[in-house]
Order: structure tokens, then sequence, then C-alpha cells
């Protein structure tokens, strides 16, 4: 179990291809404020270090999405993947 199953249970439940969230919107599903980490693209980003086994991108992939920190810092774009050819760094 995971803090993040929240986040996971959300995104599985979406059905729109692509989704945006802001940081606060993440906070509320969670029930807990994000660290100051998650401002930073590469703590999102699950191509960056796949090897680094990090729980918010494992329930980001999980639910079959990537996710992608926006420009601004503000949110992040989630973008539904194919689950039967999305990578696995397990």
């Amino acid at each position: 179990m995971s803090n993040y199953d929240p986040l996971r249970d959300y995104l599985l439940a979406q059905t729109a291809p692509e989704l945006v969230l802001s940081l606060e919107q993440i906070e509320d599903i969670l029930g807990f404020a994000l660290s100051r980490a998650s401002q930073r693209a590469s703590w999102w980003d699950s191509t960056y270090a796949p090897e680094e086994r990090m729980p918010q991108r494992e329930a980001c992939l999980d639910a079959g999405y990537i996710a992608t920190r926006l420009a601004d810092g503000k949110g992040v774009r989630f973008r539904r993947i194919d689950k039967p050819h999305r990578p696995r760094w397990r």
C-alpha cells in the first residue's frame, strides 16, 4: 500500500486520454501536502531515472498514465498510455 494509492485510484476512474491537475487538486486527492520536491519536473517524469522507484510515478504508471509537470510548476499533465505496452521498471 502506498500513500499515492488515492491518486492511482482517481486516475483509474478517468476516461480522458489526457488531463491536467493542479498541485492543490492532487493534494486534495491524496489528503496530504506534497513535498517541495513535487515542484521539480524530474519528480513526476517516469522516464527520468526509471530505475528509481518512486511511489508517485508508480501510482501514475499503475493507472495507465504518464505524468509530466507543467512548465509553470503549478500542475501536472497526465497522458494515458497503452497498458499492455507501457514500460515496466520494476
